[in-house]
């Protein structure tokens, strides 16, 4: 299979787990803190990434060279999910998975300032079509709030977590010196799991982590092994194959995915005015894949 290719399969699948997260993460929420529940989703990725890094590559020492990379990729990381969750307490799981697709247009900006990747016509007007997609789904189809920009606290809290995530994406190319995409997620998360312990201390310890609703634990379970563990070998596996922007622009999927994952937990179909902004996301999705080869770097 084509380099390539085998990163856009990887993406496909990425946003359907990511999807999932809001999902459920809405669900829980409002349950534990966004800091403990983190840090605990990330020890038991590091578990699974580690065993799966032994079984595979190993664990080379090479891969400990400058162990600075792994602490700032998961700075920015480990403030997405922590702001995801926090923006998940008051925003709606679509809404919020519209805001997520913001990044793509975020990730070309930073792509261009960290890697010299350039836009080409069609992808800026892809990216143009898909925020504005967003922006009619995290707005509510709202015309009067859109020109005012009123935007909910949970989508505003989000947002920064997204930016955080658009600078992650060309970090990671940046960054990467040949090591396999699982021994340089099993660093990133070794990292993230140490600051997420460190920074949420005090909440982890007045968890009353008995009493939890079985939602909390479903959530801590898919986020760790399926939003963290594989959708880090993911996006870094398909970042090395694929262009910043592109990696991203399957970001255009989630509020597609939110709404399949919503109906098969039983929430039913969003309104139908906000499926024109989806529409939107996955025409922009349709444009960028289309244009093959139109970036560099």
């Amino acid at each position: 299979m084509q380099p390539s290719r085998a990163g856009h399969l990887a993406m496909l699948l990425f946003s359907l787990l990511v999807a999932g997260s809001f999902a459920l993460g809405a669900l829980a929420a409002n349950d534990i803190s966004p800091l403990a529940l983190n840090a605990i989703r990330f020890w038991i990725a590091v578990i699974v990434i580690g065993v799966a890094a032994l079984a595979t590559t190993g664990l080379p020492r090479s891969a400990a060279a400058a162990p600075w990379r792994y602490v700032v990729l998961a700075g920015f990381f480990t403030t997405y999910f922590v702001l995801m969750f926090e923006g998940l307490k008051t925003a709606a799981p679509v809404s919020a998975a519209a805001v997520f697709t913001l990044t793509p247009i975020l990730t070309a900006g930073f792509g261009w300032l960290l890697l010299g990747q350039v836009l080409t016509r069609r992808m800026a007007l892809a990216l143009g079509i898909g925020a504005m997609g967003a922006l009619w789904v995290i707005f509510q189809a709202d015309i009067e709030a859109i020109l005012r920009f009123q935007v909910g606290p949970g989508e505003a809290i989000y947002f920064w977590g997204c930016v955080s995530h658009a600078v992650y994406t060309p970090l990671v190319r940046k960054l990467n010196r040949g090591e396999p995409a699982v021994v340089f997620t099993f660093g990133t998360l070794l990292a993230g799991a140490f600051m997420l312990t460190a920074w949420g201390w005090g909440d982890i310890r007045a968890t009353n982590w008995g009493d939890l609703p079985w939602v909390v634990w479903v959530t801590i379970g898919y986020t760790a092994l399926f939003a963290s563990a594989t959708t880090f070998v993911l996006l870094q596996f398909a970042t090395l194959r694929l262009p910043s922007s592109k990696v991203m622009a399957y970001t255009y999927l989630t509020p597609s995915w939110v709404i399949v994952w919503a109906i098969a937990l039983g929430a039913g179909l969003p309104p139908a005015f906000l499926l024109f902004g989806v529409g939107l996301t996955i025409a922009a999705l349709w444009l960028l894949l289309k244009d093959e080869g139109a970036i560099t770097g």
